[in-house]
This record gives structure tokens, C-alpha cells and sequence, in this order.
């Protein structure tokens, strides 16, 4: 196929950005976010009291008190249609304890105890914040960060059923966020005084603006469109740098691969708050489909519990599919074993994708031509042809979109 003319003209600049508002605006959604998070605040301390007052009347009846802790794989998760998430199921593990559990038992109630207590004065901690701190809990420290970790998911998991997330127990990925560029103003209070700092995602220049490591304590003013959730920061460079975000009225987001659970909760949030859709702009291949988009969407079977917060179930899958490869004659690479494999088991085993007929011919139509395609393969067509061709096209039938 030859290149196809051009037939979309660059759009004017708009001139103005994200929408500023009145300083009453942005008093009263600070307002909001902080009376929301002091609420959830009360509920996590009011949570590990009610566990830890549970196991102590156990021991107080001569008893051997019991944690239960959801088991998270993928047998014990089904799709919900109605949330537009994988949830978690009914089985649960269970912690007695025994001689043989006493450790583990009393580590899981002093990381409880530290959650209390960097809740109660505002603070946080990363996972490697935590190993060493229980390197003074002497009988109940942890040897290994590994053993810290596995002990910290149980809690997440446990307190997760009761709509309180990690985050929410103040202990911090040590991983940033994504980027984002665009016409979006994100409001951020200071943590010690309150004083709200205005973040202008149009003025970073040839940078970005990047996600914390948490966000409930951000809100936004925008009246962007939409958000486009990109996967290589090549394609994510490119659209910052050519402005697509102001002939496009929309906000860039890069998620670097499979996205962080802050870039996950940073997109819900601000498509939740400011009630625009999300749309996925990933390589076409089954880790960009199966891994990168799914767990963008509707999370993962490992981590379940964790999908009420951080996946997006309004995204829509924007591009590159099969037919894109077919339609702008994309250069491919042959798939190799592993994406055949995952494949197969997206269509075998992923509730998802068996809850999608789409899904399931887009899969099969890309087994049967035995191939993938970046999104850079656009690049054949000229460097700007994503920016002045691909995605205008696109973007007039978003109906079309992959669910």
C-alpha cells in the first residue's frame, strides 16, 4: 500500500490552556480532597484498631486468634461487566496463631501498628522505609525485604476488601509515576501548610510533568477532551514536543510501559473528577494488549483486590490493532514463542478477553498473521504521520474503539 495522502489540516494553536477557575474553585476542591482523604483516614486507624481489638479478645479467651487474608491469583478473581473490573473472590487464606506462626503473626500486627501510627501524624513510608524500620521490632524484625513485602501485600489485601488501599495505609511505591503534558492544571497542597501549589501541564517546556508516587491528595481543573494514555515514551516525546495536546484539547500521558499503580490511579482519578474519557495508545502485541492495556483497565488476577483503586474501566483501546496493520501496511515483526503463548492464554484463561468478542477475533486475527507492530512502525509513513494522519483518523470514530 502506498503512503495515503494527507488529507487532515494541523489544526490552529489553541490559545488558551487548561481552564484556571477562581481561587474560590481551587479552595473549595482542596477542601473536598482533604475532608474525602480525612475521612478514609479515620477508616483505616478505625480498621487496624477493630483487627488488632479482635485478636486481642481472642487471646483474652485463651484462644488462637485468626487473620484472614484473600488468596490473589488469578482462580479466585472473575470479571465484573457491571464495574468494569477483575474482582476479587470469595477464598481466603487463613494466619492462626501457633509456635510455628509467631513471627510472621506478630510482624503483620506491628506493620499494622506502624500503619497507625504514619496515618495518625501524616507521614508515609516506602517498602524499603519499612524493612529497616522493623529492624528495631527485635524478635519480629525481618530478615529480608522479600519477607517485609509479603507481609505488607497481606495487609494490603486484608484491608483492601474494606475499600482501603496501601496508599491509603500510608506505604508508598519506591516507583515513580508516569509523565503527563497537556491542558491540565493539577492542584497540589502542601503537605505541612495546606498552601495549594498550581502544576501547569502546558509549561514544561520540552518536559513533562511526573506523577508522585501517591495522588489522593491531588484535584484538577481541565477542559481537555480527553486523556491518551501512551506507551513508549518515543511516541509520548513526540506528541509532547509537537504540541498534540493543544490542536487536540487533550492531556498526554505517558505510561512507560505496563503503567505504575500511581500512573493507574493518577488517570482514574482525574477521568473520574473531571468526567472525560481515556484512551489507550499501545504497541500491537500481546504484552501491549494482555498485559499493558488489560491491567490498565481492568487490572490484574494477582492483584485483584487492588482494581476498585487503580484500574481505569472507561479507557478504551484507541490503536494499533490487527486491522491497522493490514489497513496503513505497518512494518512487523515476527511473534515469537512467549507472544504466542500469552495469546493463547488471554483467549483460554483471561476473563476479560472472554467477555469480549472483539477481543477474541482482534487476538486471533493477530495469531493467524503470525506478526506484531509497534506503534513507531507509523514512522514509514513520515515522522509526523502519527500526529497529522494516524491519530486525527482515529480520533473521529472513537465508536470504533477496541472495549
Amino acid at each position: 500500500m502506498a503512503a495515503r495522502k494527507k488529507t487532515t489540516k494541523k489544526a490552529a494553536p489553541r490559545k488558551k490552556t487548561a481552564r484556571k477557575g477562581s481561587e474560590a474553585d481551587v479552595q473549595e476542591k482542596a477542601r473536598q480532597v482533604k475532608a474525602k482523604n480525612a475521612k478514609l483516614d479515620t477508616l483505616t486507624v478505625d480498621l487496624i484498631k477493630e483487627t488488632a481489638k479482635g485478636v486481642h479478645q481472642r487471646i483474652n479467651r485463651k484462644g488462637k486468634p485468626d487473620l484472614h487474608f484473600p488468596i490473589r491469583s488469578l482462580k479466585n478473581v472473575s470479571y465484573s461487566q457491571k464495574r468494569g473490573y477483575f474482582e476479587i473472590g470469595k477464598q481466603k487464606k487463613t494466619r492462626t496463631l501457633t509456635v510455628n506462626t509467631v513471627k510472621s503473626f506478630a510482624q503483620t500486627l506491628r506493620m499494622m501498628g506502624l500503619s497507625k501510627d504514619m496515618v495518625e501524624t501524616n507521614d508515609f513510608a516506602t517498602k524499603r522505609d519499612a524493612y529497616y524500620q522493623s529492624k528495631n521490632w527485635e524478635e519480629a524484625r525481618f530478615d529480608e525485604q522479600s519477607e517485609s513485602d509479603a507481609v505488607m501485600d497481606d495487609i494490603e489485601a486484608m484491608f483492601s476488601v474494606r475499600g482501603v488501599s496501601r496508599e491509603q495505609l500510608r506505604f508508598v511505591p519506591d516507583e515513580h509515576g508516569g509523565a503527563v503534558a497537556g491542558n491540565l492544571i493539577v492542584l497540589d497542597p502542601d503537605r505541612e501548610t495546606g498552601e495549594i501549589e498550581r502544576i501547569d501541564c502546558t509549561r514544561f517546556g520540552s518536559g513533562a510533568y511526573s506523577i508522585p508516587s501517591t495522588v489522593e491528595h491531588l484535584s484538577f481543573q481541565t477542559d481537555a477532551k480527553f486523556i491518551l494514555a501512551i506507551e513508549t515514551g518515543g511516541i509520548f516525546q513526540r506528541l509532547q514536543s509537537h504540541k498534540f495536546w493543544q490542536t487536540s484539547n487533550c492531556i498526554l500521558v505517558s505510561m512507560a510501559g505496563v503503567p505504575t499503580r500511581a500512573t493507574r490511579r493518577f488517570i482514574r482519578k482525574l477521568s473520574d473528577e473531571c468526567k472525560i474519557p481515556v484512551y489507550a495508545f499501545v504497541d500491537c502485541d500481546p504484552y501491549g494488549i494482555s498485559n499493558i492495556y488489560r491491567t490498565l483497565k481492568v487490572g490484574s488476577g494477582n492483584a485483584a483486590h487492588l482494581s476498585q483503586f487503580f484500574c481505569v474501566p472507561q479507557a478504551r483501546y484507541l490503536g494499533v490493532t490487527p486491522a491497522d496493520i493490514r489497513e496503513y501496511d505497518l512494518p512487523t515483526h515476527p511473534l515469537q514463542d512467549v507472544d504466542v503463548k500469552r495469546a493463547r492464554d488471554a483467549l483460554k484463561n483471561d476473563p476479560f478477553f472472554q467477555s469480549h468478542k472483539p477481543w477474541q477475533k482482534a487476538l486471533n486475527d493477530l495469531l493467524k498473521m503470525g506478526v506484531r507492530a509497534e506503534q513507531q512502525a507509523l514512522a514509514k509513513w513520515g515522522l509526523n504521520y502519527v500526529i497529522e494522519e494516524y491519530l486525527p483518523r482515529k480520533l473521529a470514530a472513537p465508536a470504533q474503539f477496541l472495549p
